[in-house]
């Protein structure tokens, strides 16, 4: 280590040894690990502080920039197309041609960065897997540590796991997915890492951190000279794009690797993104590998961006398909968008989970996910997302089947019938009914989901479905909203309105029901009380928080000082 400094000048021989070996400026509060240490270098955490120091005043700036859109929409205003970017939108231009390493996406399975499940999507069959940082992950520092020290494992190739309980060793098959990796949102601090006094921007230590101890071998394994490869979630503009691609250039340049090396595919998940994918392409246009449909969280972006807009209140969420007018819109632009510019337009999620003891109702799940991947291959996605590898087959076979040898439709399925899409279009109200099951289902759905997520799992199997953030935060902003205005519940002939206390009844009651299924002591050893206290104060909040996870984040940093081991 460096010099000691006044806080640890005291300390025994022994904590000194085991503290991380930080450079100027950066303080490590998170517990020690060997393991860890190996990732949290001096050089990795200098790349990681230059990052830092060269961008936080501009993505302050665009964080800033989102409060004063959001105050605008709260004032009235609508998003729309920017006539300054008209140019950008109607010229023709393209991106960077596709990498052959990833020119096929037929499907893609996404999960946490957790070692088994890193081996288990790797072998699956999919065609790409993504590893998330974001939203299936909740951002523990021994989550997020133990999912680096596993996506280096991975790229190196010698990953394993051996399961205790079933007596099983895994690792990787010969043929394995392609490993996007998904770093958190630029909004999403690091509690656990300080540089300058401040702690550190989430989404740059994540990608950081992967990128100084994998870029080399990835390229050399996996990208066919290409990579890493990455997504990139929650962005709302083009000026959030900029940022990402000049980190990317930085990145290239310390590595002494060639522009354009890194891709990544941007989540179009917000409604003011909606408006902007061709000026977004077009920052990243070196490195895009195109655009993703990220339909849960656009759901909750377009009820947080109508916030104060009663018109346009959601019907019951499981109402709110890819067959309504607004999301259909949205899912037809961006396939016509990326197929102009060259690149890949993936489909969203499938989150049904196999269900091994009801085989008529795995059925009708698996029909329904069959369904829906028709609707996204027909329509000219060149890929989509499943949540669990037993969807893989199913999924392959619907696009393998109506896309015959072709790796894309990039070239085959222009959409130019897409081009006449208008901003009422992609604003059009939602059609349906709110009912008081609806409420119920959120409030349970939320509460569980909050549960696990403050425990340390963020991907967590509910009724059927694998839920991450985005469906916790539809369930929280569609309660907060229906309480705002008192909305009358007109699906199930009640015709009550929704009020602070129908709410508080329904709370009470799901969590009795919550504790019914999970069981006594699971119930007693979790964090529920302690969830649904969190998520009905922001159900009742006077004003909507911006995001269930950065609020509730303060009940998981864990400071130890000195990044020191908990034994000392």
């Amino acid at each position: 280590m460096g010099p000691a400094t006044s806080e640890n000048h005291h300390a025994p021989p022994d904590m000194k040894k085991l503290g991380y070996d930080s450079p100027e400026g950066v303080e490590i509060r998170g517990r020690y690990d060997g393991e860890f240490a190996a990732i949290l270098t001096k050089d990795a955490l200098q790349f990681v502080a230059d990052l830092q120091r060269e961008f936080r005043n501009r993505i302050k700036y665009a964080m800033e920039c989102r409060k004063e859109a959001r105050r605008r929409y709260s004032e009235g205003a609508l998003p729309g197309f920017d006539p300054a970017t008209r140019c950008i939108r109607e010229e023709e231009w393209t991106c960077a041609p596709v990498p052959p390493a990833v020119a096929d996406r037929k499907v893609e399975i996404t999960g946490p960065v957790e070692r088994k499940m890193i081996i288990n999507a790797l072998n699956s069959g999919a065609k790409v897997f993504m590893a998330d940082f974001e939203d299936a992950l909740s951002p523990s520092w021994e989550n997020l540590m133990r999912g680096q020290v596993n996506l280096k494992d991975a790229v190196d190739g010698t990953i394993t796991f051996h399961d205790k309980v079933r007596n099983r060793v895994y690792k990787l098959n010969n043929q394995t997915a392609k490993l996007f990796v998904r770093p958190r949102g630029w909004h999403l601090p690091e509690a656990h890492i300080l540089i300058d006094g401040e702690p550190a921007i989430g989404c740059l230590v994540d990608f950081g951190l992967y990128f100084y101890h994998n870029y080399a071998a990835f390229r050399r394994i996996q990208g066919a000279g290409f990579g890493p490869f990455f997504y990139l979630p929650k962005m709302e503009n083009s000026r959030e794009a900029k940022i990402w691609n000049c980190v990317f250039e930085k990145a290239e340049k310390v590595a002494g690797i060639e522009r354009g090396s890194i891709r990544a595919t941007v989540l179009i998940e917000t409604l003011p993104a909606v408006f902007q994918m061709n000026e977004i392409l077009h920052e990243l246009r070196d490195h895009s590998v195109g655009l993703n449909c990220g339909r849960w969280d656009y759901i909750f972006s377009y009820v947080k961006t109508f916030q104060a807009h009663p018109d346009r209140l959601l019907p019951d969420r499981v109402q709110v398909g890819m067959t309504q007018h607004f999301t259909k819109s949205y899912s037809d632009l961006l396939i016509w968008t990326c197929h102009r510019r060259g690149v890949h337009a993936m489909g969203g999620m499938a989150a049904q989970i196999p269900i091994r003891d009801d085989p008529e109702a795995n059925k009708e799940a698996l029909e329904l996910v069959r369904k829906d991947k028709l609707r996204e291959v027909r329509a000219g996605h060149d890929g989509t997302w499943a949540a669990h590898p037993g969807l893989i087959p199913a999924c392959m076979e619907v696009f393998s089947d109506n896309m015959g040898n072709t790796p894309n439709q990039i070239q085959s399925m222009k959409r130019e019938d897409a081009s006449t899409i208008t901003e009422e279009d992609l604003l059009q109200r939602p059609r349906g009914s709110r009912s008081l099951e609806g409420l119920r289902l959120n409030t349970r759905v939320g509460i569980q989901y909050l549960a696990a997520w403050l425990t340390g799992t963020g991907s967590v199997p509910l009724y059927n479905l694998m839920e991450d953030a985005a469906t916790a935060e539809i369930s929280r902003v569609q309660n907060w909203q229906w309480l705002k205005y008192g909305v009358e519940l007109d699906g199930d002939g009640l015709g009550v309105r929704v009020s602070n206390d129908l709410f508080g009844k329904v709370v009470e009651e799901e969590m009795a029901r919550i504790e019914r299924e999970v069981g006594k002591e699971k119930f007693q050893r979790g964090r529920y009380k302690e969830a649904c206290k969190i998520f009905a104060r922001q159900c009742t909040a006077p004003t909507l928080d911006d995001f269930l996870t950065l609020n509730a984040y303060e009940n998981i940093v864990i400071h130890h000082p000195m990044g020191s081991s908990p034994r000392l």
